[in-house]
Order: structure tokens, then C-alpha cells, then sequence
């Protein structure tokens, strides 16, 4: 279905029935398979014959995801994950050995740069951070170890927004990979395998399901040489998505157009009303004209900026803590993309972990409120966030 627009590969491509025919996708709740001979179960242990053998190495649920999300992002392959930050620790266990080096983007989510400065460091594998966009840093930072380079774009928790296109000529010139953390845009919103990226990584937990229900990460390849062996490492250590998961994403991925078309209409609103807030000092949302890299949010995300904001307000830790316990419905979490609009404190949740320096660095200051706008009426939305400003008390 390459021919067909992006709402419709996203419910129809790769759908497989079984012989009952089922109209909605089959959820093969599974461990194991049965096969007709000893000789043909030892003909698929060996991969001389293709069939699902055990759930930990395929299933048929897990499979069709894969699939669909693989073509969504344009890839040659996709390798389903438990989690989105094991998604990450086998991108670094595929294509990682001591003596390596990786260029990470210091505007990354916290537990990501946690991951490769306290842990991937210890096996022997260098790690230098870099800010997202200043190019000629990545450059610096790159040498003949280098084999990745990675990114997140949009940035979290600020939206800052890479230049894919110049990260993936800084990458070929150093013979590295570009990886591309594309949780906050979905396909739906970017695609950066088309402007050079070589993997593509998500957290499937947040947009891809949508309702805050399940678990789930993924890595999409443009080579399909690189899917095989994260695919090969992925079945030894066992961090593979549960069929369940795999089924919830499957649906979700029907309305992902509609969902992200709202939230990104939401979140522009909100953005543009909370401007005008007295209380705020400043708004982060690369919707905005004002953004630094507006111009690059709408060459790279032409369908719309996605459904965080973020925002400072003045008075430091103690009046964004405040902010947030007087708004009256809207979710305290750590959490992101869901229909309902979360709203966060990353200096002492997502990005606790993180030092000091890092996040004054970044701009993230007690003062910092990230928002997950979720599907709410947008001046429903703001109303609460009213609440929360001391004149409303």
C-alpha cells in the first residue's frame, strides 16, 4: 500500500488474517509454536525455513507491528522492544565495543543520558555531550572511534529541534550513525530516515499508544543489515515487546493521524494563550514564531509541531510547584503523550538524575513546567492552567 496516504497505511498495511477470516487484528497470546516433524523444528531453529518458533524470537502480533511501523517511518526494518529505554540499551549493545565513542545531544531525556554517561561508560566506551544545535561541536566532538551520533528532536523537555539533514552529513562524514529519537513527532509528524538518518528510535509507551496503557519501544533501520542484528541481540536478551503490547499499538496506530493533528492543534493554542499569562516568562513550542528553530520545526514537522509545551514561570521551584497543585483535573506524571493532558516538573522527575550543570546547561530550572497536552478541549485546558497563576487564588 506505498501508493496510499499515511491515515490509510496506517490501518491497512500489513494486516494478515488467519483462516477465521477476523476483521480486526489477530492477538496471538503465545508462547511457543507447534511444528509438523522433528526434522521441520530443527529446519526453523536453524532458519532454514522461516516460521514463528518461539514468542521471544517472533510473534505473529509483534510481527505485524513491527511492519506497519517500519513502513510508517520509511525503513527496511523495525525491531520491537520492551520499553523504549531498552530499545536504546540495545542500540548501544548492537553497535557498541570498548574503545568506541558516541556524540550525544545534551538536550535528551534524562534517563538517556544517564544511560551513556554512567553506563555505557563503564564498558569501555567513551561518551562525549554536545549541544544539540551547535554543528560545529558535533564536529569537534567526532573522531575515528565514533559510531554514533545521537538525537532527539524534538528535545526534551525545551522542544529544541535538530538539523537532521546537516547531523546526517556530520554522521557519513565520520563514517557514524545517526540515531534519531523521534518519541515527540511520530512518523505522522517527521520521518527522519528521510533526511539521513540511519535508526530511528520510540518510546511506543507514549504517542504511538496514545492512552497511557502500555509499554513499548522500537528501533527502525534504514538498512536492513542493521535490523538483523538488533533483531539476533534483542531475541538473546530477551527485552522483546509482549504480544498484548504489541496489539495495543496496533490499534493505536489507526488514529495516530487524528490524535497528533489534535494535539498539535492544542498544543499551538495553549501555547499562544500562555504568552499572553502575565505569570510566565517563557513559553517553549517550535509552533511559535519566536521558537529559535521555528524554521527548522517547520521544514522537518510540515503536519504540525507536536503536543508539548513547556514553559517557565516566574518565581522559580516553589511557584511552579505551586502552578501545578492548584490546577484541579490536569494529571501530575511523569509521563507523556496520552490523551489526557499531563503536566510535569522535569528539574525534580524526568530529569532528576541529571546534574546541575547539565540541566543549567540545557535551561531547565526549578521553574520549568513541561506540558503533555492531551485531547481536551484546548480553553478547557487553559482554564485549569488558570487555577494555578496566584491571581486565580
Amino acid at each position: 500500500m506505498s501508493d496510499k496516504a499515511f491515515s490509510t497505511r496506517a490501518i491497512r498495511e500489513h494486516w494478515w488474517q488467519s483462516s477465521a477470516n477476523e476483521h480486526s487484528q489477530a492477538l496471538f497470546l503465545t508462547s511457543s509454536y507447534t511444528f509438523n516433524s522433528a526434522e521441520e523444528a530443527a529446519d526453523v531453529f536453524a532458519e532454514r525455513k522461516k516460521a514463528f518458533s518461539y514468542s521471544r524470537f517472533g510473534n505473529p502480533t509483534v510481527a505485524m507491528f513491527e511492519e506497519r511501523l517500519n513502513h510508517l517511518e520509511g525503513g527496511a526494518r523495525c525491531v520491537a522492544a520492551s520499553t523504549g529505554m531498552s530499545a536504546i540499551t540495545a542500540l548501544c549493545m548492537a553497535f557498541l565495543e570498548q574503545g568506541d565513542h558516541v556524540v550525544c545531544a545534551r538536550n535528551c531525556f534524562g534517563s538517556t543520558l544517564v544511560l551513556f554517561r554512567q553506563i555505557i561508560a563503564k564498558f569501555g566506551v567513551s561518551v562525549s555531550i554536545v549541544d544539540l544545535n551547535d554543528l560545529e561541536q558535533w564536529r569537534e566532538a567526532c573522531t575515528a572511534k565514533t559510531k554514533l551520533l545521537f538525537v532527539e528532536t524534538p528535545a526534551n523537555p525545551l522542544l529544541d529541534i535538530a538539523d537532521l539533514d546537516a547531523l546526517a552529513e556530520i554522521a557519513r562524514d565520520s563514517g557514524a550513525k545517526l540515531v534519531v529519537d523521534n518519541c515527540f513527532a511520530t512518523p505522522y509528524l517527521q520521518r527522519p530516515i528521510e533526511h539521513g538518518a540511519d535508526i530511528v528510535i520510540h518510546s511506543a509507551t507514549k504517542y504511538i499508544d496514545g492512552q497511557g496503557r502500555a509499554m513499548g519501544g522500537a528501533l527502525i533501520c534504514r538498512d536492513a543489515e542493521d535490523g538483523d542484528m538488533l533483531y539476533r541481540l534483542l531475541r538473546t536478551i530477551g527485552t522483546t515487546m509482549s504480544a498484548f503490547d504489541a496489539w495495543i499499538f496496533l490499534k493505536s496506530l489507526e488514529t495516530l493521524a487524528l490524535r497528533m493533528r489534535c494535539h498539535s492543534e492544542n498544543a499551538l493554542y495553549v501555547a499562544q494563550w500562555l504568552v499572553k499569562q502575565p505569570g510566565i516568562e517563557r513559553v517553549y513550542y517550535p509552533g511559535l514564531e519566536n521558537h529559535p528553530q521555528h524554521a527548522l520545526a517547520k521544514r522537518y514537522m510540515p503536519e504540525g509541531f507536536g503536543g508539548m509545551v513547556s514553559f517557565d514561570v516566574r518565581g522559580g521551584q516553589k511557584a511552579a510547584w505551586a502552578l501545578i497543585d492548584r490546577c484541579d483535573w490536569l494529571s501530575i506524571s511523569g509521563n507523556l503523550g496520552d490523551a489526557r493532558t499531563i503536566i510535569t516538573h522535569p528539574d525534580t522527575t524526568t530529569h532528576a538524575r541529571v546534574s546541575d550543570e547539565d540541566k543549567a546547561k540545557m535551561g531547565i530550572s526549578g521553574a520549568t513546567i513541561r506540558l503533555s497536552v492531551g485531547l481536551e478541549d484546548a480553553q478547557d485546558i487553559c482554564q485549569d492552567l488558570a487555577k494555578g497563576f496566584p491571581s486565580a487564588s
